[in-house]
């Protein structure tokens, strides 16, 4: 994976980037998988209102946040009167996977410039961010090549964030009309294991799965959603291990 680049000279308002075919199946790809997406808005929605916050604040939060773990995390303590400094450890804790996937999604931004990198960060959920690694497995970062895989991204990007603050704020508005016994949540779990599953391409990455799943139901109860944090550590470190392991090539042959 190269680092080098040229000057940034795209944005994602950039014509190229909208008329791209990869923009096209980006948006494709990420219309089959918005059910789902959109059950976790919905509930997350419908979460926000009936806690007791007020619509305008959801709505807001709903809008600037984007993060329905980190989202569902803060709630309780804003209402319970937490110290800000307990909200904010509590979001970035539920959210440390994202300085992962935004580390591995860099080399695909590094033609743009900062202010787009930022909307770029602020874009990624883990939807998107599985579609586009099982997509483009490879980073590029010379702006002639990133054209394709950065137009991927705007077509994952752009309708993972209208569909699911759009369920959410159907959630907000229709709160107490929504029936709860639909099973949204697991709907919308079931997407994103169904996306995860589809990254599992040999025994290694099957075991380094395996590891962190086990990890993150074996520490559940811990505070600050850190059994995540764990089990993400714990999946990358056997993820590194096994790829250290003579023979390699081999066995993936």
């Amino acid at each position: 994976m190269s680092f080098a680049i040229d000057p940034p000279r795209l944005s994602l308002l950039d014509a190229r980037l909208w008329r791209h075919p990869e923009r096209e199946q980006g948006t494709r790809a990420m219309l089959r998988a918005l059910p789902g997406v959109a059950a976790w808005g919905l509930v997350t929605g419908m979460v926000m209102a009936q806690s007791g916050l007020p619509m305008w604040a959801a709505v807001l939060m709903s809008m600037t946040v984007f993060a329905a773990s980190a989202q569902l995390a803060a709630i309780p303590l804003m209402l319970a009167g937490a110290p800000l400094w307990v909200v904010w450890l509590a979001a970035l804790c539920v959210n440390l996977r994202f300085v992962i996937f935004s580390a591995q999604l860099r080399p695909f931004v590094m033609a743009l410039p900062l202010r787009w990198r930022l909307v770029c960060g602020y874009l990624v959920a883990d939807v998107s961010y599985v579609m586009q690694v099982a997509r483009y497995p490879h980073g590029t970062a010379t702006t002639a090549s990133a054209l394709g895989p950065l137009a991927h991204m705007v077509g994952l990007a752009a309708p993972n964030w209208l569909g699911w603050n759009g369920a959410a704020l159907l959630g907000i508005v229709f709160a107490g009309q929504l029936p709860t016994s639909w099973g949204l949540a697991f709907a919308g779990t079931l997407t994103l294991a169904g996306l995860l599953a589809s990254l599992v391409r040999d025994g290694r990455a099957a075991v380094a799965a395996t590891l962190a799943g086990a990890t993150a139901v074996a520490c559940w109860g811990w505070p600050f959603k850190l059994n995540m944090v764990v089990a993400v550590a714990v999946g990358i470190a056997a993820g590194l291990l096994l790829d250290a392991l003579p023979g390699r090539g081999r066995a993936d042959a």
